[in-house]
């Protein structure tokens, strides 16, 4: 297995299992974008100032059946936050500054392209395994990504964690650049 795969497969484990533990990682890109925050446009503010935190305001949570606040913490250098819903189900969102969908080493049988609003993006869950996680990476430019990891708390259930992955997807879309 390549490096770079079992970097990214330490990342779900740990984007999974890992709530609330680490602190936020800290900005590296200089390039800046437009950032809808909260449906208005925010200004102009650099990618590596995206606060995963910020991409499930207090609506979007509601949509998506999260009642509970993010923890921020840091997966492998880069920035995420954690949200888990007990006894029933944890959302990670990571913001990767350093790999586009392009970059991403991903076993093929386990990933289904699709779009989450204009955005390309990829589905990501083993079905076989039946383990109730999925995630969904949302393209961010060529050299970034956004990831959103669901696992459901009796690790059943595969279909749902993709629908709230999706959701949740959907839902932060909008507030990336």
């Amino acid at each position: 297995m390549s490096p770079r795969l079992l970097g990214f497969s330490a990342l779900i484990v740990l984007a999974v299992s890992a709530c609330g533990q680490g602190a936020a990682g800290q900005a590296q890109a200089p390039n800046t974008r437009q950032v809808a925050v909260g449906g208005s446009t925010a200004g102009t503010v650099p990618p590596a100032k995206l606060d995963p935190c910020a991409l499930l305001g207090p609506a979007e949570r509601s949509s998506a059946g999260v009642n509970v606040l993010g923890v921020p913490k840091e997966i492998n250098g880069a920035r995420a936050c954690d949200w888990t819903v007990p006894a029933t189900f944890g959302v990670t969102i990571t913001v990767d500054e350093r790999n586009g969908l392009a970059d991403l080493e991903i076993a093929r049988k386990t990933a289904t392209k699709t779009k989450i609003g204009d955005r390309d993006a990829l589905k990501v869950a083993d079905k076989k395994a039946a383990d109730g996680t999925c995630a969904v990476l949302l393209g961010m430019g060529e050299k970034a990504s956004v990831q959103i990891d669901v696992s459901n708390t009796d690790f059943t259930d595969t279909p749902l964690a993709c629908e709230r992955a999706v959701t949740v997807a959907g839902l932060a879309e909008p507030k990336l650049p």
